[in-house]
């Protein structure tokens, strides 16, 4: 609808003013643009039509073999099983490495390389209940190896009398700092 239009009827002889032409193309705006929204995606789900068809006329100009389809659609099922396999493996890995890693750490080992090398790592990956030998398993390897693990005591000093001054049986000092000792009479 247009202005021109409007201005044309009349009321008791008079135009129609302003505000009312107006108000009424206002309203008529939005009747047609309410009219249009059910077809606003019309271009969009033409172009997707007019693309879905020439794909069916290629595949059918082609001479496409619907086994030669299947095969191939077949193979790549069969490459995303096998990727989903690997990744579900790798995570079940990662989770027994960290489960491995928090039961040395919660048994307070010194050297969780060392630790790992004596355990027979496949065996604990493959348990049906990890959690209990692998600590089982940690046990066995402090019974036998208890150097490797943190008891709370101190460990022995290395050599005796460190710090001291010693002198040897034939009176001369028994370290390069007892020897400084001695020459100056500290």
């Amino acid at each position: 609808m247009k202005t021109e239009f409007l201005q044309n009827f009349k009321v008791n002889d008079q135009p129609l003013s302003k505000e009312i032409i107006d108000a009424i193309l206002a309203e008529n705006g939005r009747d047609i643009e309410a009219a249009k929204k059910p077809f606003v995606d019309y271009d969009t789900i033409k172009s997707q039509l007019d693309e879905a068809q020439k794909t069916i006329k290629g595949f059918q100009d082609s001479g496409a073999d619907i086994e030669a389809v299947r095969k191939s659609a077949k193979e790549w099922e069969d490459k995303y099983n096998a990727a989903v396999s690997e990744s579900n493996q790798k995570i079940a890995d990662m989770a027994f490495d960290h489960a491995l890693e928090a039961a040395i750490t919660g048994a307070k080992g010194r050297n969780a390389k060392a630790i790992r090398a004596l355990l027979d790592v496949d065996t604990l990956k493959s348990s049906k209940n990890q959690e209990a030998d692998i600590k089982a398993a940690l046990e066995a390897v402090q019974k036998d190896n208890g150097y490797l693990f943190d008891d709370g005591s101190t460990p022995p000093p290395y050599a005796g009398g460190t710090g001291t001054h010693k002198q040897q049986p034939n009176g001369e000092p028994s370290s390069l700092a007892g020897a400084l000792r001695a020459k100056y009479n500290l």
